[in-house]
C-alpha cells in the first residue's frame, strides 16, 4: 500500500511551482501523510493528534485541500464539527436560569414521599398556598416517581349552570364481615364542595328523598340536580325533588362519564381513603368519611378550582414561619402550614 501510495504524493508535491510559504505547509502535509502510512501496517488508523493536524492545517492553509491523500477535505470538515461541540458545551456550562432553593426541592420531595398518591398540580397548589412561587413544570421536575397510572381529568358539563347544579350518586363499601354498606354522596359543582353524605345498608327511595331535604333546608336547594338512571330514584325521591323546586337532569344509561364531578369524587374517596382502611361497620365509616370529607374541603387543592380548596383557604407568605405537616386521614395526607417559631 505505501508503494503505491508514494508516486501520488510526489506528484502532488511537483505539481506546480508555489511560494516558499506554500512548499513549506505542503512538505509538512506530505510528511505527515508518510508518517500515517508507515504507521499502518494494513488499515489506515488516525489518531486524534492526526484529526487535529489537519484540522489546525485547514485553517492556515487555503490550498491544504491538493496535499491530502489520506482522507477526502469533507472528513476533515466534519472532524472540526464534531471538534467544535465540546468547546461549545464548556463555553455553556453556566446555567441560564437560578437555580430552585435546595429548601424548595426537599420540601417538594417531603410532600411527594408523605402523600405517594399526589401529583404535581396537587403539590404545587400546596406550595402557592405556603406562598412559594415555583411553576409546575419545576415541581413535576423534583417529585419522587411512583409506579402507578395518572388520575384522570374531569370532564366539562353543564358548564353555564354550575353555580346552580348539584350531583348526586351512590357507592357501595364492604365491611369486615362482607356487609355491603351503600354511601349517598351530594356535591355541589360550584366548589366541588361534597354538600351532604350518609350511609345505609338498605336504600330506598323514601330514605334517599329525606337525605336531599337534610341537604337543601330552607330554600337552598338548586335548580338543577344531575343523577343516574338507578331504580332507587323512585316515586318518593322524585316527588321530594319536585317540592324543593329542582329540576332533574337524567344522564344516558350506562354512561357515568356523563356526571363526571360526582364520579371523580367517589374514585377519590375510593383512592385516598377507601382502599386504605378497612371498615367495620356502620358508624366506622361515618367516621372515617367525617375525616376525610373534612381534609377533602378545608386542606385538599382541586385543579377544577384554580388548585384551591373547596373552603378557601388563605396563602401564607414565608415570614409567617416555619413550615409543618398535619397529618390528616390517620397519615394518610398531610395539610402544610406556616408557624411561628
Amino acid at each position: 500500500m505505501l508503494d503505491s501510495m508514494i508516486p501520488q504524493l510526489l506528484c502532488s508535491a511537483s505539481a506546480t511551482i508555489k511560494s516558499r510559504h506554500a512548499l513549506v505547509l505542503e512538505n509538512i502535509a506530505l510528511r505527515q501523510q508518510l508518517h500515517v502510512f508507515r504507521r499502518s501496517s494494513k488499515v489506515l488508523r488516525l489518531t486524534w493528534m492526526d484529526r487535529s493536524f489537519w484540522i489546525l492545517l485547514s485553517r492556515l492553509w487555503t490550498g491544504w485541500r491538493g496535499a491530502l491523500v489520506i482522507v477526502k477535505p469533507e472528513t476533515v470538515i466534519n472532524w472540526h464539527r464534531k471538534g467544535f461541540r465540546p468547546s461549545w458545551r464548556w463555553k455553556s456550562r453556566k446555567p441560564g436560569r437560578p437555580r430552585v432553593p435546595k429548601e424548595t426541592r426537599d420540601l417538594i420531595r417531603r410532600m411527594s414521599s408523605e402523600n405517594p398518591m399526589w401529583g404535581a398540580p396537587r403539590i404545587h397548589g400546596e406550595l402557592l398556598k405556603l406562598g412559594i412561587e415555583v411553576s409546575e413544570p419545576t415541581v413535576a421536575k423534583y417529585v419522587t416517581r411512583f409506579c402507578r397510572l395518572p388520575s384522570q381529568t374531569w370532564n366539562t358539563f353543564l358548564r353555564n349552570h354550575m353555580r346552580d347544579t348539584v350531583s348526586i350518586d351512590f357507592f357501595t363499601v364492604p365491611t369486615a364481615t362482607f356487609r355491603i354498606l351503600y354511601v349517598l354522596v351530594v356535591l355541589s359543582h360550584d366548589r366541588r364542595q361534597i354538600v351532604h353524605f350518609n350511609v345505609t345498608d338498605s336504600p330506598t327511595a323514601l330514605w334517599t328523598g329525606r337525605q336531599l331535604t337534610q341537604a337543601f333546608p330552607w330554600d337552598s336547594a338548586p335548580k338543577y340536580l344531575v343523577r343516574d338512571n338507578d331504580g332507587i330514584y323512585g316515586l318518593e325521591f322524585r316527588r321530594a325533588v319536585k317540592n324543593l323546586g329542582t329540576k332533574e337532569i337524567k344522564i344516558a344509561a350506562k354512561s357515568p362519564w356523563q356526571n363526571p364531578y360526582v364520579e371523580r369524587v367517589i374514585g377519590s374517596i375510593r383512592r385516598e381513603c377507601l382502599d386504605h382502611m378497612i371498615i367495620f361497620n356502620e358508624n366506622h365509616l361515618r367516621w372515617v368519611l367525617r375525616r376525610y370529607f373534612r381534609y377533602y374541603s378545608e386542606s385538599r387543592t382541586h385543579l377544577g378550582i384554580g388548585e384551591d380548596c373547596p373552603v378557601h383557604r388563605y396563602v401564607q407568605p414565608p415570614e409567617m414561619g416555619e413550615i409543618v405537616s398535619i397529618p390528616e386521614v390517620g397519615g394518610l395526607h398531610h395539610q402544610y402550614s406556616r408557624v411561628a417559631a
